[in-house]
């Protein structure tokens, strides 16, 4: 049974995992209940309430997995993944090789929409043989959110079978992508997820899971076609509880940045006028919460 209570603190630790198709290491954060009281600490250039290394909490707890988006990183859905893991979740935030803030050299490539699913294959794998956290892991009770194209990769690790576009490939075809799925998902979170891969006739059949999607209407980058995509395509869209935020742009769904960092140069630190992401984030991480409390 997962636990949610005042002695609930959130413990932090990162590891690397082991991409062995593509022979690359990358890295992954992880929060999760302790009763470990936490401290102010520095996360690269964010603050955060963690008690790091800390021991996990006793109890069984269903696992998460967020997958950011095409240049991103893992630490920028931080918010979130602290309200969760107080909660009683456990979540792990993989960084995508040659997908992130540092090297994006595979963005707009078949590669990268083989590899970024295998990736989260492969974490969920490290969390069930870890000898910190596998004992800990409710069973067959894996969720992924994704944002942007960590959308597209959840839908994908859930059964979706993506088509490339032409010019993704050296042959300049468009080819059918052969992706690791797992069935040890059993909900998804999709915050303006990118879905344009998954517009052939029955490429999200196989994706039979509840799903919770949060569209932008101010996206510039994933605009409301692709939210129409999965819903038109998924086996049964009476499982997906869908809403459009008023005002919101693609960006809103990050955590929000430090004053030093929110800058009008630096476009994921930006939202449409008049839009306040700190109170956004308040209300979209109690959303999440209940969805995935009543899912898993």
């Amino acid at each position: 049974m997962m636990e949610g209570k005042m002695d609930t603190f959130v413990g932090y630790c990162e590891v690397e995992l082991i991409d062995d198709y593509m022979g690359v290491a990358f890295p992954m954060a992880i929060m999760y209940p302790t009763c470990t009281p936490g401290k102010t600490e520095k996360l690269g250039p964010y603050s955060m309430n963690v008690s790091i290394n800390s021991e996990p909490k006793e109890g069984v707890f269903p696992l998460i997995l967020i997958s950011h988006g095409s240049g991103g990183g893992h630490l920028l859905y931080r918010t979130l993944a602290h309200h969760l893991a107080c909660n009683g979740f456990i979540v792990g935030m993989p960084e995508h090789p040659f997908n992130n803030r540092n090297n994006n050299s595979l963005e707009g490539t078949v590669k990268n929409l083989i590899n970024r699913p295998r990736h989260l294959c492969t974490a969920i794998d490290w969390f069930f043989d870890s000898k910190k956290f596998g004992e800990l892991l409710k069973p067959d009770s894996v969720s992924i959110i994704g944002h942007s194209m960590g959308g597209y990769t959840a839908l994908a690790v859930a059964g979706g079978l993506p088509t490339s576009f032409p010019h993704e490939s050296p042959e300049g075809q468009p080819q059918q992508i052969s992706v690791m799925h797992d069935n040890r998902v059993k909900a998804l979170v999709l915050l303006a997820p990118a879905s344009v891969w998954f517009m052939e006739k029955g490429a999200l059949n196989g994706v039979n899971i509840p799903i919770l999607m949060l569209t932008a209407e101010k996206d510039e980058y994933t605009p409301n076609f692709h939210a129409q995509i999965i819903l038109d395509g998924v086996h049964d869209n009476k499982k997906i509880i869908y809403r459009n935020v008023k005002n919101a742009g693609h960006f809103s769904f990050l955590s929000p940045f430090p004053k030093s960092m929110t800058k009008v140069e630096f476009l994921p630190s930006q939202d449409p006028s008049g839009f306040n992401r700190e109170d956004f984030h308040h209300e979209m991480n109690t959303k999440i919460l209940d969805f995935l409390l009543r899912e898993l």
